[in-house]
């Protein structure tokens, strides 16, 4: 099971980018807190507008998510699509450095995010066209496993520039925007052997106006879910269990500074977590070899169930490390699996339309769980209180999923 150099090429891209996931759940959130202080903020006020800021950013990529997918499907266009998006989150990451007001701060990293999220988009529909789908549980693994522990790489450089700041005799100012460089250098550094090397073995022809048949392909796409009813019920199941995994990520250093726990041991929590979350993703992608990837998405949704009701208790920086260890123990797994487990179940011709409609069911569920827990946050002033109602997205995903599971596969044409 040695890995190809594509694959290897494929995986490097999640190390790259994983970089910058890695600065949204960690020092990014602080940072805005930072700000937000400067003019007075609250910490509900802080939690519930770096929440919907979230939110922006996951209704966008869940509008031009499919319409990029569909758009990408087409012979010659994903890769230059994909690169469009990495140099548009690149540079808004670079930018995210000059703000030095809250709300500025927050326009320049929505635009950073939707060029981040929609480069998933491709990159995640290229898994069929790298890998062959009895590899694609472990390559998926892989590129998830490795994006855990490489990140750790220049978040550890960053981590000593803001921490160490005062010793170093530069301002907290000035260490954000070195480490706003460094991530984005990373990023596009390591986005560039894929980019040379991919190439698009599944596609529909180009058409003479392709970026209007885009739009005529996902309504076919759509109507073919009545066929497909495995992928359709999927979609379902993923878009409610999802919804607590994103918002976790999103805003677990929110959440935790909105508690008023130390920033620096936050910090070092979650960067533990990349590096827990490393071997059991690997794990996981072995041990889709020998059970169901059904089975064992199922464990990781009701493991995430008891996370998020943990949560609920969580007040001191102890239960918060033990949450973060937990978190790294499943997070990989869930999201790798539900990846290669999606690409199995759909027409490799059609993966950018139905990895966009997947993306629309991840960023959607995302925007309910992060509004849902700033909307709940400013009511009752309960911020263990908003967390918690992420369990109820993770039920009635298991609900769903294990219809799912019950739904033949569609027949071949």
């Amino acid at each position: 099971m040695k890995l190809t150099k594509l694959e290897k090429f494929w995986i490097l891209y999640d190390v790259g980018n994983s970089a910058f996931t890695l600065l949204i759940a960690t020092i990014l959130p602080i940072y805005f807190n930072y700000l937000a202080e400067l003019d007075g903020i609250s910490s509900a006020d802080y939690l519930a507008y770096w929440g919907y800021a979230a939110s922006v950013c996951t209704l966008i990529v869940a509008f031009i998510g499919p319409i990029f997918g569909a758009l990408a499907d087409t012979k010659g266009y994903k890769k230059p699509i994909f690169l469009a998006s990495i140099f548009l989150g690149a540079i808004g990451c670079i930018a995210m450095g000059w703000a030095k007001q809250w709300l500025i701060f927050l326009v320049i990293f929505v635009i950073a995010k939707v060029g981040y999220s929609a480069s998933l988009v491709f990159y995640d529909a290229m898994l069929g066209d790298v890998t062959t789908p009895e590899r694609s549980d472990m390559v998926s693994s892989h590129g998830y496993a490795w994006g855990y522990i490489g990140s750790c790489i220049p978040f550890a450089v960053c981590l000593v520039l803001v921490l160490l700041c005062d010793s170093i005799g530069i301002t907290m100012e000035q260490a954000m925007m070195a480490s706003f460089i460094i991530m984005a250098i990373w990023w596009v550094a390591l986005s560039l052997p894929l980019a040379k090397h991919y190439k698009q073995k599944y596609y529909v022809e180009k058409e003479n106006r392709a970026f209007l048949e885009s739009f005529r392909r996902i309504g076919r796409t759509l109507s073919h879910m009545k066929q497909n009813k495995k992928a359709f019920l999927f979609l379902l199941a993923f878009f409610f269990y999802i919804d607590g995994v994103y918002t976790i990520i999103d805003m677990a250093t929110a959440y935790g500074s909105a508690l008023g726990l130390d920033s620096t041991g936050l910090l070092l929590a979650l960067l533990v977590t990349q590096i827990v979350a490393f071997p059991f993703a690997i794990l996981f992608g072995r041990l889709a070899k020998r059970y169901d990837t059904e089975k064992l998405i199922f464990v990781c949704i009701a493991a995430y169930f008891g996370i998020a009701v943990f949560a609920i208790f969580l007040h001191t920086q102890l239960q918060f490390w033990m949450l973060a260890c937990m978190v790294g123990m499943f997070q990989g797994g869930i999201q790798a699996l539900s990846r290669s487990y999606f690409s199995r179940i759909i027409p490799q011709n059609q993966a950018g339309e139905y990895f966009g409609l997947m993306d629309i069911c991840g960023k959607g569920a995302s925007f309910i769980g992060t509004t849902a827990v700033g909307v709940v946050s400013q009511a009752t002033g309960n911020i263990n209180l908003a967390v918690g109602v992420l369990a109820i997205m993770f039920l009635i995903g298991i609900a769903f999923f294990i219809v799912t599971v019950r739904t033949p596969m569609p027949k071949a044409e």
